[in-house]
């Protein structure tokens, strides 16, 4: 009877379906035999009469030949991390000398709870002479006594995880195994050095920065006005890559399907967000934090992955750069090349029609109730470096990954791989989500106003200013690096119009002008600029039209100042102002709007980002001109510096400080540092700063490691928020 139930049981399991259930946790293991006979053991039988294995020593210090080889001695890991496709050596001491001619042992590498050879998840290794690049071989290099030294070659497709290792020794009744021993545990990552592996990067210096470089940029605020902070990848601190491993298992990614990048990067990026799968982190967009970090207050990716890895809930909270510092993070991680990319004037279109509309009314005001549309001010998402081998040739290297929830794919919130030139060339038919990339840096916006008839007339329309500039960090600097051109032609070119042509025929939808009744404003020109404004203080912005006709206008204006999300969504209308220009024949007028801080100051959000709208009717004629601009505040800075004298292993003091700028006290002041390799995240609260006051910040450390290395610190607080300061500083060697 007990037999039939745990049958059942086992059944229930297995749903009918499968020999054995789903293979999809690193961690868990199955019991292996110490003694494997083959029948009946003889009585006298002792295994202590054959060879066996006394120790086992890995070479998996950071100093350590396996780890120098391998680009792998920065991880703070104890045991041996080594990348695919390339030899790696361990020693084994035996009880006695090996004897080649009657001696037979192999290695057997172990993965999850049921190891398979045609899974990739059980990988048994013979001793031979010879090792063939980029498959799984052993051969002797050294004896000495007892002892004998193995070069390893693991496979050029190894799945990416920890592996369980163990040695075998054939005796007439039987294999013999040594114990299970954790110290012997091996990572197996993904190998931008070999030329075999799928992620294979020719450029030395472009490795160094992007799957090396533990600490990256951000940029941010808007075109005009490009704004930068340091963020602390830490791919190499303590537990993130058990952290980045378990990602994989949260995704239920089959243990076999880990070797294929293409593959994990699609599940990673449903992931690193907790809609639909309680991943990494929750996203939000309101403005109130409760029971959670403020997006702009984290430093880093370590302190979000470690959080998940032990609570196994959603972080809280993030928005788009967050996301994309932790996939980047991962990314890194595990050896695939990555880089985080910033697109500004960032289309979010809900149907991939190329088309933005913002709908205005009878008098040229923008229609809030009707626009659904929005242009993030900028978004950020990551590029992975990869073959396509699913993908026609030629479409392999940067892929866009999202993990940042937008729209759903396949049924769940991700984004990507997108091949970069694919998008470039509009073959937006090759998966994955490349329409949705490349509406994102192609829309057009089109003001559209609506006559009371319902009829819709397109004043105006701008091609030019949705993903005029696509940015990352340059190689070995923290200098912007303009990357628009791998993404779209010149604005204008016959090339460009070329890949629209093909995107369009691979099905991006798109309006043409003909089905609209548009004629553009010819003779007169509106422009808008605005002064560098300051946190806090007053500042003015200048409309200037040009009259390039012959004849005297007049012109009714509309000026609405907003308090906006970065994302381009409206919290407030904070300004509203009309007045009536006059133009004269062949001229230009210029109008003065000041902008006063007692306007703004009580609502203003965290990114301090205003949205400008001027909308002007030329009575004469009864045609609309209009003009939108971001405008981002200038937020004062942290200040770090450090005391005495940065030795590694020697204690010394950094110094944060910070003056309140504002005519108003700071409530809930949160301060953090952090620097890769130097320190982990230190928090501290203030209760308040008030006004024209500084604080002063004073921690004592110990740097681990000599060389340059990054302190970033963030401030947070109610009315004050994206407050960031950072120190290159160099630790001298004891």
């Amino acid at each position: 009877m007990s037999e039939t139930t745990s049958s059942n049981e086992e059944n229930k399991l297995l749903n009918g379906r499968r020999a054995i259930p789903p293979n999809y946790c690193n961690d868990e293991e199955n019991e292996v035999p110490e003694m494997e006979a083959f029948g009946l053991i003889p009585r006298g039988f002792n295994p202590r009469d054959y060879l066996r294995v006394v120790d086992i020593y890995m070479f998996k210090e950071p100093h350590e030949i396996n780890k120098q080889e391998h680009h792998t001695d920065k991880y703070y890991n104890p045991k041996l991390i080594v990348r695919r496709g390339q030899a790696f050596q361990i020693q084994i001491d035996f009880n006695r000398p090996y004897k080649p001619e009657s001696d037979q042992f192999w290695l057997e590498f172990l993965m999850g709870r049921y190891p398979q050879q045609n899974k990739g998840t059980y990988i048994p290794i013979l001793v031979g002479n010879v090792l063939k690049p980029g498959q799984w071989g052993a051969k002797i290099i050294h004896r000495e006594n007892n002892s004998i030294r193995l070069s390893i070659m693991s496979s050029v497709t190894c799945i990416i995880g920890k592996f369980r290792l163990y040695v075998a020794v054939l005796t007439p009744f039987g294999i013999l195994r040594t114990r299970r021993n954790s110290a012997t545990d091996t990572y197996i990552l993904f190998n931008p050095w070999c030329q075999l592996d799928a992620v294979y990067l020719d450029d030395e210096k472009e490795r160094e920065e992007y799957v090396l470089n533990d600490v990256g940029i951000v940029f941010h605020g808007n075109v005009e006005d490009v704004k930068s902070r340091s963020w602390s990848y830490g791919q190499f601190e303590e537990n993130v890559l058990d952290a980045c491993l378990f990602l994989m298992d949260k995704a239920e990614l089959e243990l076999s399907g880990r070797g294929n990048p293409v593959k994990i990067c699609r599940v990673a990026s449903a992931v690193i967000n907790s809609r639909d799968d309680n991943g990494v982190i929750a996203g939000s967009w309101t403005n109130t934090y409760d029971y959670g970090v403020a997006p702009s207050a984290w430093t880093g990716s370590v302190d979000i992955l470690l959080e998940y890895y032990s609570s196994k809930q959603p972080v809280r909270y993030g928005q788009c750069w967050v996301f994309a510092g932790v996939f980047n993070t991962f990314l890194r991680c595990l050896g695939i090349p990555a880089r985080l990319i910033t697109n500004y004037s960032s289309a979010h279109d809900n149907n991939a029609n190329l088309r933005m509309d913002f709908f205005l009314d009878d008098e040229g005001k923008v229609d809030t109730k009707l626009t659904k549309d929005s242009v993030w001010n900028y978004h950020c998402w990551n590029e992975a470096w990869m073959t396509r081998p699913d993908l026609p040739v030629g479409f392999g290297g940067w892929q866009v990954v999202d993990g940042t929830p937008q729209e759903t794919s396949d049924g769940m919130y991700r984004c990507g791989p997108a091949s970069v030139q694919a998008i470039k060339h509009g073959h937006v038919c090759f998966q994955f989500d490349a329409p949705f990339v490349y509406a994102e840096v192609n829309s057009d916006i089109f003001y559209t106003r609506m006559e009371k008839n319902g009829t819709q007339v397109v004043e105006n329309i701008d091609t030019t200013r949705i993903g005029q500039l696509i940015v990352t960090k340059k190689v070995g600097s923290d200098e912007m690096m303009d990357i628009t051109e791998e993404y779209k032609f010149r604005e204008g070119s016959d090339e460009e119009r070329l890949a629209l042509e093909t995107a369009v025929m691979y099905g991006v939808k798109k309006q043409s002008i003909q089905d609209t009744t548009y004629q553009p404003q010819t003779d007169v020109d509106m422009d808008f600029q605005a002064q560098k404004a300051v946190l806090g203080n007053d500042f003015k912005v200048t409309i200037t039209f040009r009259n390039k006709s012959r004849n005297s206008y007049t012109a009714t204006t509309y000026f609405s100042g907003n308090i906006v999300f970065y994302t381009g969504v409206t919290k407030s209308e904070f300004k509203k102002q009309s007045f009536n220009a006059k133009l004269e024949p062949s001229s230009s007028s210029s109008f003065d709007v000041v902008i006063k801080s007692s306007e703004y100051m009580n609502d203003l959000l965290e990114q301090a980002s205003f949205h400008f709208f001027v909308t002007a009717r030329i009575n004469e004629t009864g045609r609309i001109l209009a003009v939108q601009k971001a405008i981002m505040l200038e937020i004062p800075t942290l200040r770090i510096k450090t005391k005495g004298e940065l030795v590694a292993g020697k204690e010394t003091s950094v110094v944060v400080e910070f003056t309140n700028p504002l005519k108003q006290t700071l409530e809930n002041v949160v301060l953090r540092l952090e620097g890769p390799g130097l320190l982990r995240t230190i928090k501290k609260q203030f209760g308040r700063i008030p006004m024209n006051s500084t604080l002063t910040w004073e921690i004592k450390f110990t740097p681990m490691r000599p060389g340059l290395r990054k302190l970033i610190a963030s401030l947070n607080s109610d009315a004050l928020r994206h407050v960031y300061g950072e120190l290159n500083v160099q630790i001298q060697k004891p």
